[in-house]
């Protein structure tokens, strides 16, 4: 699913003109941004738990040349569904 899928959904779920479901989902965006950029969590109990998590300095060989080089620290943001959505895929099959 894109944005503007996400878009008509809402708008037809909630009964909101596109223009506005637009505006919601990009006000979600932000806020969720601006979250992950303080480091704080974003939780949804149906759906899962988004995070971001420093990934430590480490070195790593180039199988080419056998260069050693040191890759620096960086932020990642990582997604862990939950329980029930984990049960949800669980429960159907390949073929759908």
């Amino acid at each position: 699913m894109n944005n503007k899928e996400l878009v008509n959904e809402l708008s037809s779920r909630l009964g909101y003109t596109n223009k506005d479901a637009a505006t919601l989902v990009s006000s979600i965006v932000s806020i969720m941004g601006d979250g992950f950029s303080n480091g704080k969590k974003a939780s949804f109990d149906d759906f899962g738990q988004f995070e971001v998590k420093k990934k430590m300095e480490r070195i790593t060989v180039n199988p080419l040349t056998q260069q050693r080089l040191l890759v620096p620290p960086k932020l990642v943001l990582t997604y862990k569904p939950s329980p029930i959505l984990k049960d949800k895929f669980k429960n159907t099959s390949a073929d759908e």
